[in-house]
């Protein structure tokens, strides 16, 4: 059981607080997980009753939440924890009015969810400090993105540092509570059979794709000042490389795993200007067919600007400057309105030295995280019949299967759990967010120097032509 804390989420209205947050603390509490003393605070601008907000959340709640898990009466005694404060998080008179609302800890940890634009981060913590309530036990979250270039997350962070130590900051990525994604550490470090193979002496390359078939929804104001580089790339993306990547920590230990993670971020090769042109590719898409319906172009999604210039896919080749991947290209990918969603990485291995049978030779190990969460390797082996003709065949660990009696928690029940337990094993590190920006930084300044513009693609393909040659004038090819 976690401990006693009171849980404020600003941005309480928003569809990151009602679809996914809210939901996730439900479960929890269904598992027993939350303390007796546990109070959820909403905190948003719109001035709503306590019940018209538990009205609201209940309808979120009963589309997230599986029926088999949604009981009635564990709901009611669910929201009698929730309650709805209307403030406006830019308005320090109001941090006054919500400090007087909460009263003395008594106790209590206080931990303050920021499920707001990032615009908002440094200016709440320094009401939270001139309330009062960024008292030494509290904690605050932080969901990504961390600022938009390296200037602006080192402003942020300064910012949060300024007013909470290090330990009482998590700075979120949701990848990185799901279970495939935490499998990797297992998988790498738990099995001999892997580990001595793990290495560019047998992997040629590596592959991490992030692929979806969705467009921007209602985030077009957001997305079409982010784009796929600073939405996906800068965060998921490379925080799933650090886990392929990086050295066996010492030990399983928050400051351990995240020493290592810096480690590779600052390892990654900085792209110059020429390599900007020829290693990375930017898209985005124009009308299609997904599902056998048509979709837009992007420009003509809503709340986007009709000249837009912002990519919705990226590519880019990477390599890491260390004694186990020198020379192992890392191909990484994300778009939108792609022809399926697919999140998954392929380490691709190297041939074996002498070819003694006339069929090609493939073998990789395939890490799937969604839609489903499974590993295969792919091994050659001999077809039936006469003649010594070879086929790859998948050595499959489907873990919905395999642990099919256990219930798959949701990303953010784990990550939410561990903030209440003070793990921050999962989370990033200042440094770390900093690291990943001074790398991405480059590629953003490289396209706007030489006015590279996003190559098209249709909605429903798999990206711009180009992000094929990327791969294809090396010998390779997208795992699609």
């Amino acid at each position: 059981m976690s401990i006693p804390c009171d849980i404020l989420v600003f941005g309480g209205t928003g569809d990151l607080a009602l679809r996914k947050l809210l939901p996730a603390l439900y479960q929890l509490y269904r598992q027993n997980r939350l303390h007796n003393a546990v109070r959820i605070i909403a905190l948003a601008r719109q001035p709503l009753s306590r019940r018209d907000y538990l009205k609201r959340v209940e309808r979120h709640g009963r589309a997230q939440i599986a029926p088999a898990d949604f009981d009635d009466e564990l709901w009611r005694r669910f929201c009698a924890r929730l309650d709805y404060f209307a403030m406006d998080a830019a308005q320090g008179a109001d941090f006054v009015r919500l400090a007087r609302y909460l009263g003395e800890p008594g106790g209590l940890t206080r931990i303050f969810y920021l499920a707001t634009a990032p615009s908002l981060f440094a200016s709440i913590a320094g009401h939270l400090r001139l309330a009062g309530l960024a008292d030494p036990e509290a904690r605050i979250v932080l969901e990504k993105p961390i600022g938009h270039s390296l200037a602006s997350a080192q402003a942020i962070n300064h910012a949060i540092g300024a007013v909470f130590e290090e330990s009482q900051v998590f700075r979120i990525d949701h990848y990185l509570g799901k279970e495939t994604v935490q499998n990797l550490m297992a998988l790498r470090f738990a099995n001999a059979l892997l580990e001595p193979v793990w290495r560019n002496a047998q992997v040629d390359h590596v592959q991490i794709s992030v692929c979806e078939t969705l467009g921007v929804e209602n985030r077009g104001a957001y997305y079409d000042r982010a784009g796929a580089t600073r939405d996906m790339l800068q965060n998921h993306l490379l925080q799933l490389l650090c886990l392929v990547a990086m050295e066996p920590p010492a030990q399983f230990e928050a400051e351990a795993v995240r020493d290592e993670k810096v480690k590779i971020l600052r390892a990654l090769r900085p792209l110059g200007d020429q390599d900007v042109q020829d290693q990375t590719v930017r898209g985005q898409y124009s009308a299609g067919r997904i599902g056998g319906q048509e979709v837009p172009a992007y420009y003509f999604e809503k709340d986007v600007d009709h000249d837009s210039d912002t990519e919705t896919f990226v590519a880019v080749q990477a390599h890491i400057e260390n004694w186990r991947w020198a020379g192992v290209p890392f191909y990484l990918r994300t778009g939108k309105r792609m022809a399926r969603r697919s999140s998954q990485i392929v380490i691709q291995f190297k041939p074996v030295p002498h070819a003694l049978f006339a069929s090609e030779q493939v073998n990789q190990l395939l890490i799937r995280l969604q839609p489903e969460e499974r590993i295969s390797l792919r091994m050659m082996t001999k077809r039936p019949g006469k003649g010594m003709h070879l086929a790859p065949v998948d050595l499959d660990l489907n873990l919905a299967q395999a642990f099919g009696h256990t219930r798959r928690w949701d990303a953010y029940e784990r990550l939410l759990l561990d903030i209440l337990e003070g793990d921050s094993t999962l989370f990033m590190r200042r440094d770390e967010v900093e690291a990943a920006w001074a790398w991405i930084d480059p590629i953003l300044k490289g396209w706007e120097a030489h006015f590279q513009a996003p190559r098209p693609y249709p909605a429903g393909s798999n990206g711009p032509e180009q992000a094929n040659s990327l791969l294809a004038n090396q010998g390779r090819q997208w795992h699609d």
